[in-house]
C-alpha cells in the first residue's frame, strides 16, 4: 500500500490535515494522486542536493504528466482533468533552471505526509495504552452505579415491607383486642389463642426478616461507602492535587456528588425505617422481641455510616489561589485569594442553612481578613451544588518576636513552610448532628513577589511526592523524586505554559544532563536540594531557576511556537551538530540556552564550504528583553549575515528536519508595514558591516567577535558561498527593501573567533569607536540604534569606512 493510499484511510482529523497540506499551489494534489506510485519510488531528498539527479527526475516528471494527459484525452468526462494537467505542466516549467528546487518541494510534501501518518499511528498507540486504564475506570464507575441502583431497589422493597409489617401488626392487634372483648366458649377462646399465636409467630418472623434485610443492606452500604470514600474520593483528591501542578486530569465533582447524595439518601431512609420500628414496638411488644435486641446496634451502624459519608462529603473544590499568582497554593500576604468548598450531599433543605468559617493552622500565625463566614448555597455553583465560594480572603502576617516566623525550630526557609487553610461547619439534618471540617492542600505563604519562584518549587515538589495533605512538616525530611516522577511533573509545566508537554527526546536530554548517559533512568533520583538549592555546575543558579526561566520565556513569548512543535528546546550541543550536519545547507533548529539564568533561546544552522565541509553556527541566545521588543519569528525572518561581495543573506532556510522557514513561521510574521510597524517608527537607516574578505586591513577583529555565540563551532569555512552546493538559491534571495528588520553579520574566516552575538555587538557602548560613518546628508540625523536590532525603511546601504 502506498503512502498516499494510507493517508486516504486515516480518520477524519488526520485526513483533513492531508487535505489542508495540499491546499496550496506548489504541488497539486491531483498530480500527487495520479502519479503516487512513481513519486514515492524516487529519492527526492537526494535530488534536492544533487543537481543532475534533480534534472533527470524533472524530465521524467514532465513525461509522466504528458502520459497522464494522453490518458485523460481518451477518457470521457475527463475534460477538466485534461485541462488541469496541461496547466500543471506549464507551471512546473518554471523550475527548468532550478530542478532541485522542485525536488525540495516534493520531498517536503512527502515528509509532511509521513509526519501526519506518524501522528496518526502515535494517537492509535496512545489510545491502545489508555484502553486498559480507561476500561478499568469505566468498570469501577459501572460497579458503583450498579451497587447504588441495587441499594436503591432494596430500599424501595423495604419500604413496602415495613408497610406490610405495620399492617400485619395492626391486624394482630385488632384480633387480639377483639379476643379480649369477645364472650365466647372456652373452646372458641382456645382456637382464637392458637390463631393469635400463629399470627404473632408470623409477625415475629417478619420483624426478624426485616431486621436481617437492614443488616444486609448495611453490609452492602459499607462496601459501597468504602468504594466511594477510600477509592473514588481518594482518586479524585489525587487528581486534583496533580492538576494543581499542571496535570491534565479531570477534577469535576458531578459523579461524586451524585453518588454521595444517593447513598446518603438511602441511609436516611434506613434511619426512618428504624424509627418506624420504634413506633411499632411502642404499640406492641412481646417476650424475645427481636427489635428490642437488634435494632440499637443497627441504628449505631446507620449513624456511623451516615457520619462517615457526610464528613467525607465536605471537600475543597477549588484550592486557594491568587488571581495573578504563580499558581495554585502560592499565596502572598496582604494580597487577596479565593478558595471554594463544597458539600457533596446535595439537598435543597440545607440551602443557605450551613455556615462555613475559615481559619489557618498555627505553624505560622496569620490574621485572616475578609468575609470569614459564608453559607453553603446552590446559587454559586453551575449545577446547583452546595458551595461556599470565598473570593476575597487575605492573610496578614503576625509578627512574633523579632522575626515573625512563628514555630519553626528547623532551618526551613519561608518557602518551605507549609500551611493549611481549614473550613468548618455544622451539619444538622433529620436528627443527625455532625461537625464538619476540611482543609486545603498545603499552601506556601510569601511576603514578596520575588519569593514566588521558590514557593512554586515547593508546591511542585510536595504535590509530586506527597499524597497526605496533613503532612505540613514534609520539608523537614523531604524525599527524593525518581526520574519518571520528576520528568512527568516537568512535562506538565510545559503543557500548562505552552500547550505541549515534553517528548521522549527532550526528557532524555534532561536526564543525561542530570545523571549522565544511562541505559535506563527509571531508578535515578533527584533530591530536593539538587532541584532547588544547589547551583548547576559552572553556573550561579539552580536547576529549578534555569527551568523556570525557560518556562516563563515560553509562556510569555514562545507559546505558539512551542505548541506547534517548532522549538526543539532541549538538545545537547553535540547532538545538535550531529543532527544538523546531516541536513541540507541552511537547516536550523531552535533550542534553549543552558547558560542563561532567566531563560534564553538560540538558533543554530548548518552551512557548507565550497569543498562541501559542513559547520554549525549558533547565535547568542535571545532573552525576554529581546523578545519583548521583537517576536522570534520576525527575528528568524529578517536575520542576515554578510557573505562575499557584500551580499547580505539570511542563512536560515529550513526548520529541522526540512520544513521551509516561511512555511513553519510565516503565519507568525508581523504583517504591519510602513508607519504601522512599531519597529520602524523611529529607525530610518540601515547599518551594514563590511566583510573582512573585502577590507580585512581596516577591520577590527574584536568587531567580528560579536557575530556568533560561544556555543558555535570553531571550525568555520572561509566564507559563506553565495550559493552553497546543497542550497537552492531561492532561499537566499530576498527583497531587502521590504524587510522590517535586518540583522547582518560579517563573513567569517578561519583565523577569526566567532563567539558573540550581533545584538550584543550593537548594544556595546564602544560600537562606533574608531569607525567613520559616511551617511547621506539628508539622513544624517536619523541614525538610531534600538535594543541592538537594526531597522530598515528601504534606504540605501551605508557602508562603514575606516
Amino acid at each position: 500500500m502506498t503512502q498516499w493510499e494510507r493517508l486516504q484511510q486515516l480518520d477524519t482529523v488526520y485526513s483533513q490535515r492531508a487535505f489542508d497540506l495540499y491546499n496550496r499551489d506548489e504541488f497539486p494534489m491531483e498530480v500527487r494522486h495520479y502519479l503516487a506510485h512513481w513519486i514515492e519510488g524516487q529519492d527526492w531528498e537526494r535530488a534536492s542536493r544533487d543537481s543532475s539527479q534533480a534534472a533527470f527526475l524533472f524530465q521524467v516528471l514532465l513525461e509522466n504528466l504528458d502520459n497522464q494527459f494522453s490518458r485523460f484525452a481518451q477518457e470521457k468526462d475527463s475534460f477538466l482533468l485534461q485541462r488541469n494537467f496541461r496547466r500543471y505542466k506549464q507551471n512546473f516549467q518554471k523550475y527548468q533552471e532550478e530542478p532541485y528546487t522542485l525536488a525540495t518541494i516534493i520531498n517536503w510534501f512527502l515528509v509532511k505526509e509521513r509526519e501526519i501518518l506518524n501522528d496518526a499511528e502515535l494517537a492509535q498507540q496512545v489510545q491502545a495504552l489508555q484502553v486498559q486504564p480507561a476500561a478499568m475506570e469505566l468498570e469501577s464507575q459501572r460497579q458503583v452505579e450498579m451497587s447504588l441502583k441495587d441499594l436503591k431497589t432494596k430500599v424501595e422493597v423495604m419500604e413496602h415491607s415495613i408497610r406490610c409489617l405495620e399492617e400485619q401488626q395492626d391486624e394482630f392487634d385488632f384480633k387480639y383486642q377483639t379476643h379480649l372483648m369477645d364472650s365466647c366458649t372456652e373452646e372458641e377462646k382456645k382456637m382464637q389463642v392458637e390463631g393469635l399465636q400463629k399470627m404473632l409467630n408470623a409477625l415475629d418472623k417478619c420483624r426478624r426478616n426485616f431486621l436481617s434485610d437492614i443488616s444486609a443492606m448495611l453490609d452492602a452500604a459499607d462496601i459501597l461507602c468504602s468504594a466511594l470514600i477510600d477509592e473514588e474520593l481518594v482518586d479524585w483528591k489525587r487528581r486534583q492535587q496533580k492538576s494543581c501542578i499542571g496535570a491534565p486530569d479531570d477534577t469535576s465533582l458531578e459523579h461524586l456528588e451524585k453518588w454521595f447524595t444517593q447513598i446518603i439518601e438511602c441511609m436516611f431512609q434506613l434511619q426512618k425505617f428504624l424509627q418506624k420500628l420504634d413506633e411499632l414496638v411502642g404499640k406492641m411488644t412481646y417476650d424475645n422481641d427481636p427489635i428490642l435486641v437488634r435494632k440499637p446496634p443497627l441504628k449505631s451502624r446507620v449513624d456511623t455510616l451516615l457520619t462517615h459519608l457526610i464528613k467525607s462529603s465536605f471537600v475543597v473544590e477549588t484550592q486557594p489561589s491568587m488571581p495573578q499568582g504563580r499558581g495554585p497554593l502560592v499565596l502572598r500576604t496582604n494580597v487577596q485569594f479565593s478558595v471554594k468548598v463544597r458539600l457533596l450531599y446535595k439537598v435543597s433543605e440545607l440551602n443557605h442553612v450551613m455556615k462555613v468559617t475559615v481559619s489557618v493552622n498555627k505553624f505560622r500565625k496569620f490574621n485572616v481578613l475578609g468575609t470569614l463566614s459564608k453559607a453553603l448555597n446552590m446559587a454559586e455553583s453551575m449545577n446547583g451544588g452546595m458551595v461556599a465560594d470565598f473570593r476575597h480572603l487575605t492573610l496578614k502576617d503576625q509578627k512574633v518576636g523579632g522575626g515573625g516566623k512563628g514555630i519553626n525550630d528547623l532551618s526551613l526557609s519561608v518557602t518551605e513552610e507549609l500551611h493549611r487553610i481549614t473550613f468548618q461547619t455544622q451539619f444538622d439534618y433529620q436528627g443527625l448532628s455532625v461537625p464538619l471540617e476540611t482543609s486545603s492542600l498545603p499552601v506556601v505563604v510569601v511576603s514578596n513577589s520575588s519569593q514566588q519562584q521558590s514557593a512554586w518549587a515547593s508546591v511542585l515538589w510536595f504535590n509530586m511526592l506527597c499524597s497526605d495533605p496533613k503532612n505540613v512538616k514534609f520539608f523537614e525530611t523531604s524525599p527524593a523524586a525518581t526520574w519518571p516522577q520528576f520528568g512527568e511533573m516537568l512535562s506538565w509545566q510545559f503543557l500548562s505554559c505552552g500547550k505541549r508537554g515534553l517528548d521522549s527526546d527532550q526528557l532524555e536530554t534532561l536526564a543525561i544532563k542530570l545523571f549522565g548517559k544511562q541505559q535506563s533512568y527509571d531508578s535515578c533520583k533527584i533530591s530536593w536540594t539538587k532541584f532547588s538549592k544547589e547551583n548547576l555546575p559552572d553556573t550561579n543558579f539552580t536547576l529549578w531557576v534555569w527551568l523556570d526561566g525557560i518556562l516563563t520565556l515560553v509562556k510569555l513569548y514562545l507559546s505558539d511556537l512551542w505548541s506547534d512543535g517548532s522549538i526543539m528546546g532541549f538538545v545537547s550541543k553535540g547532538k545538535e551538530r550531529l543532527l544538523l550536519k546531516k541536513k541540507q545547507n541552511g537547516t536550523f533548529l531552535l533550542r534553549f540556552s543552558e547558560s542563561i539564568k532567566d531563560g534564553g533561546i538560540t538558533f543554530s544552522w548548518v552551512q557548507y564550504a565550497n569543498d562541501g565541509t559542513p559547520s554549525v553556527q549558533t547565535v547568542k541566545p535571545f532573552t525576554s528583553t529581546d523578545l519583548k521588543q521583537i517576536a522570534l519569528p520576525d527575528i528568524l525572518c529578517n536575520f542576515r549575515i554578510m557573505v562575499a561581495e557584500n551580499i547580505p543573506v539570511n542563512p536560515l532556510c529550513y526548520l529541522y528536519p526540512n520544513t521551509p522557514k516561511d512555511q513553519a513561521f510565516g503565519k507568525y510574521y508581523s504583517e504591519k508595514t510602513g508607519e504601522e510597524n512599531p519597529y520602524l517608527k523611529y529607525l530610518k537607516t540601515k547599518l551594514v558591516f563590511k566583510s573582512p574578505m573585502l577590507s580585512s586591513s581596516t577591520t577590527d577583529d574584536d568587531m567580528l567577535n560579536s557575530i556568533l555565540d560561544s556555543d558555535s563551532e570553531c571550525t568555520v569555512p572561509d566564507a559563506f558561498p553565495p550559493t552553497a552546493p546543497h542550497t537552492s538559491p531561492s532561499c537566499l534571495q530576498h527583497n531587502f527593501s521590504e524587510s522590517p528588520l535586518d540583522i547582518f553579520a560579517d563573513a567569517l574566516s578561519p583565523d577569526i573567533d566567532v563567539n558573540v552575538t550581533l545584538h550584543e555587538f550593537i548594544n556595546s557602548p564602544n560600537i562606533l569607536n574608531g569607525i567613520n560613518l559616511r551617511m547621506l546628508p539628508e539622513e544624517s540625523d536619523d541614525f538610531v540604534l534600538d535594543s541592538g536590532l537594526i531597522q530598515d525603511l528601504g534606504y540605501p546601504n551605508i557602508p562603514l569606512t575606516p
